[in-house]
């Protein structure tokens, strides 16, 4: 059997990834200072590679940084999130149009797997594994669309945006979603491309819907 080689693993996507899902959870809370030696202490790792993945998460919108002062945490503005969810929203739209005439059974199989994975986390309250099911059900329509700008444009604004999903899920709002799953999936599987993008457009626009009756501001 021939030796396939390890993947290299960066340390500064280490330190993306650990960083960022502590901003998302609220282990870094809004308007927290974050120190790179402090964070590169706890994670293990040297300074250049958090350096890096704080860089990264600047450009993701989830940290700020004053010249000669200090990096924190981005505050959760509404109007910031509502901005990003409004892209993320036209980029599944775009998606789900682009995706859908060229949908395969085992696709389907797997959105279908993935709202039942959601439906489940979300009656067991558990947040993390709600919002995970639901990458995994939209992430069957993205990897199907086949356009790497669009699904870089969803990677890099996601995290803003899913801050807020978080607190949505926690609240047990995450029921209705698996209706609109459910509609999204039956649509994909008859390769009905125009119902497809209105469930897509409903699913965001719940999130949206939220954002609207929150005073511009903090949350």
């Amino acid at each position: 059997m021939a030796l396939a080689p390890v993947p290299r693993v960066l340390l500064r996507d280490v330190a993306l990834e650990r960083i960022r899902a502590a901003i998302v959870s609220g282990d870094l809370q809004p308007g927290a200072v974050v120190k790179d030696a402090e964070l590169a202490a706890r994670l293990g790792l040297s300074v250049a590679p958090v350096r890096a993945a704080l860089a990264r998460l600047a450009d993701e919108g989830l940290v700020e940084a004053k010249p000669q002062s200090h990096t924190r945490v981005t505050p959760l503005r509404v109007r910031d999130v509502r901005d990003a969810a409004v892209v993320v929203r036209a980029m599944h739209e775009l998606a789900t149009r682009e995706a859908v005439p060229a949908v395969t059974p085992d696709d389907v199989a797997a959105m279908r797997a993935a709202n039942e994975r959601f439906a489940a986390a979300v009656r067991a309250g558990d947040v993390d594994a709600a919002l995970a099911a639901d990458d995994d059900l939209h992430g069957v329509l993205l990897a199907r669309c086949g356009n790497a700008a669009l699904t870089a444009t969803v990677e890099r604004l996601t995290p803003a945006v899913r801050r807020l999903e978080r607190r949505r899920f926690a609240a047990a709002h995450g029921a209705e979603s698996v209706e609109l799953h459910d509609r999204l999936i039956a649509a994909c599987a008859r390769s009905d491309v125009d119902a497809a993008v209105v469930t897509t457009t409903e699913i965001w626009t719940a999130l949206l819907s939220e954002l609207e009756e929150t005073p511009d501001g903090t949350v």
